[in-house]
C-alpha cells in the first residue's frame, strides 16, 4: 500500500513540494494505494471510463498481504464477503481462501481491469494548491491531479507497544508482520503479545510445532466462533442485521458464542461490556474468529498470561508476580494508518490516520479529497466506498468533458510538465 515515512535525510512537507522536481500532470483522479482499496477504487473509475493513476511504495500489488502476511493465513470471513466490486472470486476457490489465493485474485483483478500502478513511488507530502492536488514522491517526482483518493487504508504500519524494557532483552523480537511459520521457532519459548485474531493464529501455528507459546492478554477481547451450525457467524449477523437492531444482533452473536464456545473467562479471555459489532462500530476493535485456538488453550498448549509488567534480558515480568523466561518475543500488536505522517491536512483525519467523520460519510472531503479503505468495515466497507467515491468523481467528469466539447477548452503546457492520461509511462 501507499507510502509513507519522510526519509530522515529529507525536508518537511511543503518545502519537499517546492523543491525541484518532475512535474507530472494527470488528468484523472491519483489513488494512493494498491492494496484491495486502491484497486477497487480503480475498478470502479474504469467502468466509469475515467482513468486513474495508482501511486505504490512498494514493488507489487497488495505488498501487505504479500509480504507481511504469514502463511497458514486464511481470510476470516467467506469470500462472498470479500470480493472486490465487478469481480466475483473463480468457483472453486475454497469458502475461506488462503493468502495466495487471493494474492492471485487480486493480480488478475488488476490484470481484469488493465490496472497498472506505478510502483516504487513513496509519496512523502501532499498539499492542495491552484486547483490541484499535489503529491511529492521519494522518486522526485511531483504528480498533480484535481482529484487525489486516500487507499493506504487503516493497516499500513505495524503498531510497535511501548513496553518497559523492550530493549534489554536478549533474544529475537519480531511484529507478526515478519512472522511466516511456526517452524522457525520450534522448541524454543515463545512470548506472544496481543491476543487479537493475529495473536491467536500465530499462538495456534507455534503450539502445532511443539511450542508452548505464552500468550499476552492485555484488555477484555470477544471470542466469537467462526461458524454456527457449519453457516459463518459473519454471514448470520449480516442477515440479521437487515432485520434487527445491532444490539439485539450482538446478543445472539453472544449466546452462539456461550453454546459453542462455553465460558471463555474460565480461560483468562474477559469480555469488554459492550457487544461484538457495537464494539467494531464504535472503537474499530474487531472480534476474534476461532479457528483452534481457544481447543489448544483448555488444553494447555497455549498458556493465557496477563500483561506484561517489564521485558527482561531474558524474559519477562507479569502483572501478577510471575516472571518466565524466553527466547523470543512476537508482538502481535496490529496494524495503524500512516496517512498523517504525509498528509497534514489535520482538519479531515484524526490523529489516528481516520477519516474525522466516520462511516458511511468519510469517504469524501474538500476540494476533490477522497479516501477509500478507511471504513473499519473491511473489504465491504472497501467496496461501499469505492463504489460511491467512483460515481462522485465520474458526474464530475462528464460534466467536465461536456464543458471541453461544447468550449473545445485546451489546457496549455510548460516544457516543465507534461501531462499524462489512462496510457502513460515515466
Amino acid at each position: 500500500m501507499g507510502s509513507f515515512k519522510l526519509p530522515q535525510d529529507q525536508h518537511g512537507p511543503e518545502e519537499d513540494l517546492n523543491s525541484q522536481c518532475e512535474r507530472i500532470h494527470f488528468n484523472g483522479p491519483i489513488i494512493v494505494g494498491a492494496g484491495p482499496s486502491g484497486l477497487a477504487a480503480a475498478a470502479c473509475l474504469s467502468e466509469h471510463g475515467v482513468p486513474s493513476l495508482i501511486l505504490e511504495r512498494s514493488d507489487c500489488i497488495a505488498s501487505l498481504w504479500q509480504y507481511r502476511a504469514y502463511d497458514r493465513l486464511k481470510l476470516h470471513l467467506p469470500k462472498d464477503f470479500c470480493q472486490l466490486p465487478f469481480l466475483k472470486f473463480p468457483e472453486d476457490y475454497p469458502k475461506y481462501p488462503t493468502k495466495h489465493q487471493f494474492v492471485a485474485y487480486m493480480e488478475f483483478y488488476a490484470t481484469h481491469f488493465s490496472i497498472r500502478p506505478l510502483f516504487n513511488q513513496s509519496v512523502i507530502a501532499a498539499r492542495f494548491k491552484d486547483g490541484l492536488w499535489r503529491l511529492r514522491t521519494a522518486a522526485d517526482h511531483e504528480y498533480a491531479s484535481p482529484w487525489l483518493i486516500i487507499a493506504t487504508g487503516e493497516n499500513a504500519e505495524p503498531v510497535m507497544p511501548d513496553i518497559v524494557g523492550l530493549e534489554k532483552f536478549g533474544g529475537k523480537i519480531i511484529h507478526t508482520s515478519s512472522f511466516k511459520s511456526g517452524s522457525e521457532y520450534q522448541n524454543e519459548r515463545v512470548l506472544v503479545v496481543g491476543c487479537g485474531n493475529s495473536g491467536m493464529e500465530v499462538s495456534l501455528d507455534l503450539s502445532g510445532h511443539n511450542v508452548t507459546p505464552h500468550m499476552v492478554v492485555r484488555d477484555t477481547v470477544h471470542v466469537l466462533p467462526k461458524e454456527v451450525l457449519g453457516l459463518s457467524t459473519f454471514g448470520i449477523a449480516m442477515a440479521l442485521l437487515k432485520w434487527f437492531p445491532l444490539k439485539l444482533v450482538d446478543k445472539f452473536l453472544l449466546f452462539a458464542a456461550s453454546v459453542t464456545l462455553g465460558n471463555t473467562e474460565q480461560l483468562g479471555l474477559r469480555r469488554p461490556k459492550m457487544g461484538p459489532f457495537e464494539l467494531k462500530n464504535v472503537a474499530g476493535k474487531t472480534p476474534v474468529l476461532d479457528t483452534g485456538a481457544l481447543s489448544q488453550i483448555r488444553a494447555g498448549k497455549i498458556k493465557v498470561t496477563e500483561g506484561v509488567k517489564e521485558i527482561t534480558k531474558n524474559g519477562a515480568k507479569f502483572v501478577d508476580g510471575q516472571e518466565e523466561e524466553f527466547d523470543s518475543i512476537i508482538l502481535a500488536t496490529g496494524y495503524k494508518s500512516n496517512v498523517t505522517s504525509w498528509f497534514k491536512r489535520a482538519e479531515f483525519f484524526t490523529e489516528k490516520g481516520i477519516p474525522e467523520v466516520p462511516f458511511p460519510n468519510g469517504w469524501k472531503g474538500e476540494n476533490g479529497l477522497y479516501t477509500v479503505g478507511f471504513t473499519r468495515g473491511g473489504i465491504l466497507g472497501t467496496s461501499c466506498d469505492a463504489i460511491k467515491v467512483a460515481q462522485d468523481i465520474a458526474d464530475q467528469w462528464g460534466a467536465i468533458k461536456n464543458k471541453q466539447a461544447q468550449t473545445c477548452l485546451s489546457f496549455p503546457q510548460n516544457s516543465s510538465q507534461k501531462t499524462i492520461h489512462d496510457k502513460y509511462s515515466l
